[in-house]
């Protein structure tokens, strides 16, 4: 591991009086450094990387089949940039594998799903991010009410499309959107991007993994955010081949999120008096 650009942050007391985990400063090397080491995590165990990329990938088209097929094709599009805010709860178990690989522990699905199942509290973290997808979807179809009118509704994706780049509500409605959609990712990405893989490493509640996250972004902002431009980009041009880029995709994202995370979050060793 690299060494880190700034001094550790200071470190309070989580609700539950344990110490907060304590958030490091990193740079662009940072990013790059666990990108890269999450393409050697996935060729080393890309099984695992590949089921979870292929459930991901696969859910993707079975929402957009199922909408499609009930007349609503025209939320395709807003469902599907919904559909990236849940990747970081769908690679929980990448994580893990990544873990395991630093551990040196046996890496087979059925450890992987036990130590997953066995973190309660990644469970309050899932509902936060259904939560959000949730909010965005409501917040389209208000924004379709107010601007594209009450009734909206359109025959076809095509019809939809047409109306959004071509009349000036639609196009109001495609930047406000957007904006909204983007501000939410925002949101989510830093309450999640350091959760996940803090409360799978070690013995916290939500909150103080929300809190922490949160931290992470606050104390680097210009390479948090970056990673979160290089997911955002990495996720769109992986979902125009029909969401099949996502196979591979995912798993590499989702490794690369354990290593950028043990490189924000010091260890507990470094953390406790000498």
């Amino acid at each position: 591991m690299s060494s880190m650009s700034g001094e550790p942050s200071t470190s309070g007391k989580s609700i539950s009086g344990k110490t907060d985990p304590v958030v490091r400063t990193i740079t662009a090397r940072d990013v790059a450094e666990s990108l890269a080491a999450g393409l050697r995590d996935f060729q080393a165990a890309p099984w695992i990387g590949l089921a979870s990329g292929a459930l991901y990938a696969f859910g993707g088209i079975a929402i957009v089949l199922s909408v499609t097929a009930l007349g609503l094709s025209y939320l395709a599009y807003p469902l599907a940039a919904g559909f990236a805010l849940i990747g970081p709860f769908v690679a929980i178990g990448l994580y893990e594998v990544s873990r395991r690989r630093e551990t040196g522990e046996a890496i087979t699905f059925g450890a992987v799903w036990r130590k997953v199942m066995s973190r309660s509290e990644i469970g309050w973290m899932a509902f936060v991010t259904v939560f959000v997808m949730l909010m965005w979807m409501y917040q389209v179809r208000l924004l379709m009410a107010l601007l594209l009118g009450v009734n909206a509704s359109f025959a076809s994706f095509e019809q939809f499309i047409a109306v959004v780049l071509t009349t000036n509500s639609g196009l109001l409605f495609l930047a406000i959107g957007n904006l909204d959609g983007a501000v939410l990712s925002l949101i989510l990405f830093s309450l999640t991007v350091v959760s996940f893989p803090l409360l799978l490493d070690r013995d916290v509640d939500f909150i103080t993994a929300m809190i922490t996250s949160v931290r992470a972004v606050v104390t680097s902002p210009l390479p948090m955010i970056g990673w979160a431009a290089a997911i955002v980009l990495l996720l769109i041009v992986s979902a125009l081949p029909a969401f099949l880029g996502l196979i591979v995709t995912l798993p590499v994202l989702g490794h690369a999120t354990w290593h950028l995370y043990r490189r924000i979050v010091a260890p507990v060793a470094e953390t406790q008096p000498a």
